[in-house]
């Protein structure tokens, strides 16, 4: 009923402009707003202070979270008003108020859990991650007991049994009302209590072998330092007798590094096997008890994909058009290895990534270190204010925080508003490097929006997280195209979160399924990439001068090169996470079902003693879902084709794409906002042909003059 906290996407419907416009516009103007390029060229406050004592405010200006000790104050509140939703909810008839009384249950655990969920990772105070990691724990608890709470699913269930009433209700709200009943369900409402309890147990055990999971998979493993050849030690960190392997130094010129680190990195690590085998048979015994066939069966109900059928369809009708194509990718890798290494030429997964990557930089001289000063942060944030100016009347302006709201004084807030309906939301950015802090790029939303009991609206508030280098005394955060164009993604999913202005928390913004989730921030790809938004805001940081156009050409063309081995590697990654969570027993070992489904749908062969599926992180949050990567680019592709090839900052299309995909949120069927966009049903086949036209696309079609 209330799992939306916990799912990488859910989603939301709505409009409600109208009825919010009397809240908005007391939101319109603030003295505090400062143009955003200027905000993020300024210096870099650095390092992160802990302020002594408690602050004027908390953590996102939430009162209690002016120290560690206020998550548990904050949580006592959270189910406190749980238990007094709930026991209200048990005694209104059935009705809208239902609903929103769920809703509000939702938006109660979610103000705590989504705020907890990226405070455990992201603050660079252990006492906050510790005490936030507690509260994710507690509510979690509390979620998977409601989900099993009969008395409170007997109230909903007399709802949706009300033809009349509920021949009464909006779609928005009928949609909602099931979308809690589905919760109810698949956590086995239906159940006698002996069973009931155990899916209760089976939950909270999933939730901590994901947390053990997502650890294990990013712990380094260690070598004896004397088995290395010592010219290459020093590309690892060295303890003591031991050289500590974080990663796979994917990058590296060196092939013998890269054969090193991926089989170190990747070698088997018996407790990390035993959790993953623990976390795919207690997915699959959930999924059974509640009436599934396999875990993949529980986890597709409401995607765009719908079954586990259609993506292994999908998956397959993908990899046979791309046969051709990954075999001469891989023709032309291999020959590139036998140039600089004739003695040990056969191409090996640790050579993918760095070979294709020199073919690129051959090719079309694509060496980052010229793009950079083209892109300083405050420059491509200012491209993202102008596109979305142009495109949806939206403007980002930066706020100065009260003290104690942020987490570290390199962190902007964003207010997000619009031309006529004001404030929409705030963004804050977290965007710079620092310990501890993950590397990787994220969206966590904060808090949803939703239309509140007094007839005002829930702004929502939302973090973007990325890892980029901090600025010089010599010059401001210079970025590479590839983390220009990891902004504008997330940028994507920051915007689809204020636009999903949505009636009710539970389906906002982002809360929608998954394969639908990340249309918005893909689609935020293409136009990074085309010259006609890039010439909007690249600029040298020193002279001033343009981006030349054959530069974003070049750029552009060499993302064809070796692009479809890249996508055969998301396929093979994606069929993996099919087998794991489709039918158990599993007839092999994790590892046995790695080394065929890599040979059947990769092409490289299987390194003996390695088990990369141990770093397979998105099996965590993206279990039985990783194609959504594949399909969701596919819809961005024949949206972008349809309505903005012709013109990236048409308004018409871009308020349209609002009003059809961005506006609903989890409120409306995925696969009808695709359609509703592009005026068409599309197959499976219509999918794959966006995929493979993709790597066939001229870009010159990109690069009209603006003039």
């Amino acid at each position: 009923m209330l799992s939306g906290w916990r799912r990488v996407a859910r989603s939301a419907a709505g409009g409600l402009r109208r009825a919010i416009a009397a809240s908005e516009t007391r939101r319109r103007v603030s003295t505090s707003w400062s143009p955003v390029g200027a905000a993020f060229n300024a210096q870099q406050q650095q390092p992160c202070r802990r302020d002594a004592g408690r602050s004027k405010t908390g953590l996102f200006g939430v009162a209690e979270l002016t120290c560690p000790e206020g998550f548990q104050e904050a949580q006592e509140k959270s189910l406190q008003e749980t238990e007094r939703l709930v026991q209200k909810a048990c005694i209104t008839p059935p009705g809208k108020e239902i609903v929103m009384i769920f809703d509000q249950l939702s938006d109660a655990l979610c103000r705590v859990a989504d705020l907890a969920d990226f405070v455990k990772i992201a603050h660079p105070d252990p006492a906050f991650r510790e005490a936030a990691e507690e509260a994710c724990r507690s509510i979690g608890t509390m979620v998977e007991k409601l989900n099993t709470d009969v008395d409170l699913c007997q109230s909903l269930r007399k709802l949706l049994a009300d033809k009349d009433v509920m021949g009464s209700l909006d779609p928005e709200t009928r949609r909602v009302a099931e979308l809690f009943m589905f919760d109810f369900e698949i956590s086995g409402i239906h159940l006698d209590e002996k069973k009931r309890r155990k899916a209760v147990n089976l939950n909270i055990k999933i939730l901590d072998l994901c947390n053990e999971f997502l650890i294990g998979s990013h712990l380094p493993n260690k070598i004896d330092k004397h088995i290395l050849p010592e010219d290459i030690r020093h590309n690892f960190a060295v303890e003591g007798n031991y050289a500590q392997i974080s990663g796979l130094n994917a990058d590296s010129p060196d092939d013998l590094v890269r054969e090193i680190a991926y089989k170190v990195f990747l070698y088997p690590n018996a407790q990390q096997l035993n959790c993953l085998e623990e976390l795919l048979t207690s997915r699959n015994l959930l999924a059974q008890l509640v009436g599934y066939d396999t875990f993949a069966h529980r986890a597709l109900q409401g995607t765009m994909a719908q079954t586990p059928e259609r993506v292994m369809q999908f998956l397959v009708k993908l990899s046979d058009k791309l046969l051709n194509r990954i075999q001469k990718d891989f023709e032309m890798m291999e020959g590139m290895k036998m140039k600089v290494n004739p003695i040990k030429s056969k191409l090996m997964p640790w050579d993918h990534p760095y070979y294709s990557g020199v073919l690129r930089a051959e090719r079309y001289n694509i060496e980052p270190s010229l793009y950079c000063p083209f892109f300083s942060l405050g420059a491509c944030m200012e491209g993202l204010n102008i596109l979305f100016s142009k495109l949806l009347g939206i403007s980002l302006y930066a706020e100065q925080p009260e003290k104690g709201e942020l987490w570290c004084e390199d962190v902007r807030k964003l207010a997000v508003v619009h031309e006529q309906e004001g404030l929409l939301g705030y963004i804050y950015c977290d965007f710079f490097q620092r310990p501890d802090k993950p590397h990787q790029d994220c969206h966590f939303t904060i808090r949803g929006g939703r239309l509140k009991e007094n007839g005002e609206y829930q702004i929502p508030v939302v973090v973007l997280m990325l890892s980029l280098p901090h600025s010089t005394s010599s010059s401001p955060t210079l970025l590479t195209p590839g983390m220009m164009e990891n902004l504008f993604h997330e940028m994507g999913h920051a915007m689809h979160s204020m636009l999903g202005r949505t009636r009710y928390q539970h389906v906002t913004g982002t809360r929608c399924s998954t394969d639908f989730a990340e249309v918005p921030s893909i689609l935020m790809e293409y136009f990074a990439n085309d010259y006609r938004v890039v010439n909007q805001f690249a600029r040298h940081y020193k002279t001033g001068q343009p981006l030349p156009k054959n530069m974003v050409s070049r750029l552009c063309e060499s993302k064809k090169i070796c692009a479809a081995a890249d996508m055969q590697l998301q396929v093979f990654y994606a069929v993996l996470d099919q087998i794991y969570h489709g039918k158990h027993p599993l007839e092999k070992s994790t590892t046995d079902i790695l080394k065929e489904t890599q040979e059947k749908f990769y092409g490289l062969p299987y390194v003996p003693n390695t088990a990369w599926q141990l770093r397979f992180s998105h099996l965590v949050g993206y279990g039985a879902k990783y194609y959504s990567y594949l399909m969701s680019r596919a819809v961005a592709s024949m949206v972008w084709k349809k309505c903005f090839v012709q013109d990236p900052f048409n308004r018409a299309m871009g308020e349209n794409y609002r009003r059809e995909m961005l506006a609903h949120g989890g409120g409306k069927e995925p696969i009808l906002m695709v359609q509703g966009m592009l005026q068409k049903y599309p197959s499976l086949e219509d999918f794959v042909d966006a995929l493979v036209s993709d790597l066939d696309q001229d870009f010159e079609t990109f690069f009209m003059d603006s003039e």
